[in-house]
Order: structure tokens, then sequence, then C-alpha cells
């Protein structure tokens, strides 16, 4: 029998619409899909069944078509305990970090994420460039390890003038995270400690623990990490890489101030040490202009330097660059082809083409404005909910903002309670290495601000009855 173009398309059409939604999602009504398909009535109503067919959607009379919940596993009454004994004890705790990725549900009030909300996303940019990039067929084909070399050109020159990389210094990676990873594989051994600021991101943390290192936390105080405390960290661990967010840490929204920079690079110097350098939000500078980079000032080889694309565009924007010289570089490269080889071309070549449009200094501009707004609102509804029952500085860069909590109440609890209530948020102690400083929330203002306010709202009506 055959089936009518039309149907296809309106079929195709839908299963796209449903790979794109999250389950739940109310699906463009009949009436609407005739308008843009130019089909009947009976088209749609067989795509629907087709669809239903599948186990794709579901109809709810009286409510329209949504997308159906995720079935329940086939494998139900399988015995896999055996698994237990060959796998062994895991490796790292990757459990908050795999909660923290989920997509939360679509009537949630978001406060914690770790990218653009879609809103803000360089989409328009992103989707043109990936169709003139998918036309050219050179970029199919296999790549250097080390990327495309514009992109390591245009990497390279973003860390300002007199820059110490050059483009051959410069590997692409699949995003931030598996260049973090990948790091700490190439340049500690399994066993070894590694230096982190404490609190810390927990990508990082979950990183060093999934390569089996130890990790060894290093206090900071408002002008970034303790000098005193990183020199004795070294001395008597005997570790040679320090992890680092010297601008707009993640999570506290700390930044290291230009005289404590030169003393960590004069401290690594001393202990013939590394420092990995996460550059997670040098676009996210929402007050002038970010400090430079502790890579700006390194003029022997010491930091080794990371800087991903997918914060300040959009999170399916898998780039990233590190930078190093030195026996570091080639031990990096010779890590990063055991990886997966090297990036697609085509997603580096839309990379470049992105950073290199006239719209992306532009849309960085609306990033930038729009952050700060909706930073004022969720410090606004802070202040009007909670006044002084929690403790904050307002961040300068970045997207989070660090509450402090009263001592008596638990952010794990907490963070539970407000997922009932339909508000994502953050518990501080997955981003503490080692034993927390406190009870802490992480709360991410990318989102609108009526969203962020009702959500601060129902916050402070869980935590006022406790004080």
């Amino acid at each position: 029998m055959k089936i009518d173009n039309r149907l296809l398309s309106v079929i195709q059409s839908l299963r796209d619409a449903v790979a794109l939604a999250r389950p739940g999602t109310r699906l463009p009504s009949v009436r609407t899909l005739i308008k843009e398909h130019h089909v009947s009535p009976a088209t749609v109503e067989r795509a629907f069944a087709q669809l239903v067919g599948e186990g794709l959607i579901e109809p709810r009379p009286g409510q329209g078509t949504f997308v159906r919940e995720a079935p329940e596993s086939a494998s139900e009454g399988s015995d896999f305990s055996w698994q237990s004994a060959p796998l062994g004890a895991a490796r790292g705790d990757s459990g908050f970090l795999g909660k923290l990725l989920r997509v939360p549900p679509a009537d949630s009030l978001i406060l914690s994420m770790g990218y653009l909300p879609p809103d803000l996303q360089a989409s328009g940019l992103l989707a043109t460039a990936l169709r003139q990039a998918a036309g050219r067929s050179e970029l199919w084909d296999r790549l250097p390890i080390e990327g495309l070399e514009p992109l390591r050109t245009w990497f390279a020159r973003e860390i300002g003038n007199g820059a110490v990389f050059s483009p051959h210094d410069v590997i692409i990676y699949g995003g931030g995270q598996a260049a973090i990873a990948s790091i700490f594989r190439a340049l500690v051994p399994p066993g070894r400690p590694i230096l982190v600021e404490t609190p810390t991101y927990t990508g990082a943390i979950s990183a060093a623990r999934a390569a089996g290192l130890l990790l060894v936390p290093v206090a900071m105080d408002e002008h970034g990490v303790r000098p005193e405390l990183l020199a004795d960290a070294f001395r008597q661990t005997g570790a040679r890489v320090f992890y680092s967010q010297p601008t707009f840490s993640n999570p506290s929204g700390i930044v290291m101030s230009t005289e404590r920079r030169a003393v960590v690079l004069d401290i690594a110097a001393k202990a013939r040490a590394f420092i990995v350098e996460d550059d997670w939000a040098r676009d996210l500078h929402l007050t002038g202009i970010a400090p430079a980079p502790l890579a700006a000032g390194d003029r022997n080889g010491h930091v080794v330097y990371v800087r991903s694309l997918a914060k300040s565009a959009a999170p399916g924007l898998r780039v990233a660059a590190v930078m190093a010289r030195g026996a570091a570089l080639a031990r990096l490269r010779s890590a990063r082809g055991s990886d997966d080889f090297f990036v697609s071309g085509p997603l580096q070549a839309a990379a470049l083409a992105v950073v290199s449009a006239p719209g992306w200094k532009r849309h960085l501009s609306a990033v930038r404005a729009a952050l700060i707004e909706r930073r004022d609102a969720l410090v606004g509804a802070l202040h009007v909910e909670l006044g002084n029952c929690v403790a904050f500085q307002i961040p300068t860069g970045g997207m989070h903002l660090w509450l402090r909590l009263p001592d008596h109440i638990s952010d794990i609890e907490l963070a539970t309670e407000m997922a009932r209530q339909g508000v994502v948020v953050s518990a501080g102690r997955a981003w503490f290495p080692a034993d927390p400083e406190g009870s802490f929330l992480r709360l991410t203002y990318a989102s609108v601000p009526t969203s962020l306010r009702e959500g601060i709202r129902r916050i402070g009506q869980v935590i006022k009855p406790q004080i």
C-alpha cells in the first residue's frame, strides 16, 4: 500500500517534535498541523494514530495530545545481581552529577542549571552555521587530533594581547567536562593527590574521583584561593596539579584578585607544579571586563588552560579548547587521541563560524543584559522573602549565586523538599570535595524573573517557619 508523502511529512514532523520535547509536553493541535502542512484533518489523525501505535504520544480527552512518559523497563524480572562482583567498587560518585544533568519536569521552576536556558542560547547562529558546515564534504573526513587550525587560532588569540599560546599549543575537545577529565587522567597518576579549591565545580570532583585521584581541598576567601594554604598543600602532599576556577568560581562566584593571581602563579612555579585553569565563564562577565586569565601571565608552562563554548552559546555546542606547552602538551595530545580521536569536523567548523559571526558579539551583549536583569530579580526576591535569614554575595559574573543557609537547616533536606514542591535547586554539599563548610544552596539566576521570584517565594515558605 502506497503511503501519501504528505502523511509521511506530518509523521516525521511529529517524531522530530517528540524527540526534542520533554515527557508530558503538549503537541500542536490538529488545526495547527493542518495549517502548517496544508493537509486534511484525516491525514493529521492518521499521523497521530501512527505515533500512538509506536508508543510515543498519548491522547488525553478534552486536553489534547501529549508526549508519552518513558515506558517502564522491559528488563523487569531480570537478575543482574551477578554484575556486582566483576564490576567491583565504584570509582567515584557520579550520582549527583547525573541528577544535575537530568532534564527536570516541564512544569518545574528551575533555579539550578549548568547552561543558559533556551531563550538565551545562540540557536539562530548555530542553526545557520551547522547548515553551512554540513554541506562541506571535507569536514566529514578524518581530522587532526588537535582539531581544525582556524578554530585553534581563534582560541589562542582569545587569551588576549601578548598571548603566550600559539595555535600549535591548542587541542580541541568535545566539551569542557571531557577536557577536564582527560587532563586529570593525563597529568595525575591514579592514587596521587590533586589540589582543588573548596567549594569547587562538582564535575571536576566527579572526574577526579573517577580517575582514582585523591582530592585535597584548599580553602578560599573573598579574593580567591588562600596562598599560604595552597603552598602548604603542595609541600605537605607532594601534589603537582592544582585545579582552579579563578574567574567566577562555580559555585561561589568568587573572582581571584589580580594581586592574588601573581602570587598563585609564583607558588606553582616554586612547587614545580601545574595549574589547570578552568575559565568556564569568560564570556559571562556582568560588570566591566573579566580579569585576564592566569594563563596570560604564565611564561614557563605552568598553566593548562581550559575554555569552553557551551556555557555562552548552547549546551549542544560541545566544543572546548585546552592550551598547554612543553612536554605537558605532548602528554595531553597523546591522551586526547586515545579518548575519541577528534571532534566532529562540522561541529568544529560551526563553532568557528558562530564565534566569528557579527552576531556573536550582539548575542553576548544580549545574554549579559538578560543575566544582569535576572540576577537582580533573584537578589530582590531573596531580600523580600528571606531578608537576613540567609547570606550571600552578589555575583559579578557567571550564572550562579551561592546562598548560605542557617546552620540548622539541612541543604539536602531543603533541596529534596523543594523538588516535591516543583522547584529545582542544588544542595551545596555536592560542591565540597571533603567536609562542607556549612549549609548552602547553589541558585542559578538564568531563568526568567517570574520563575525566579516564585521559586524564592516557595523556598521562603519552607525556610521561614524553621527560623
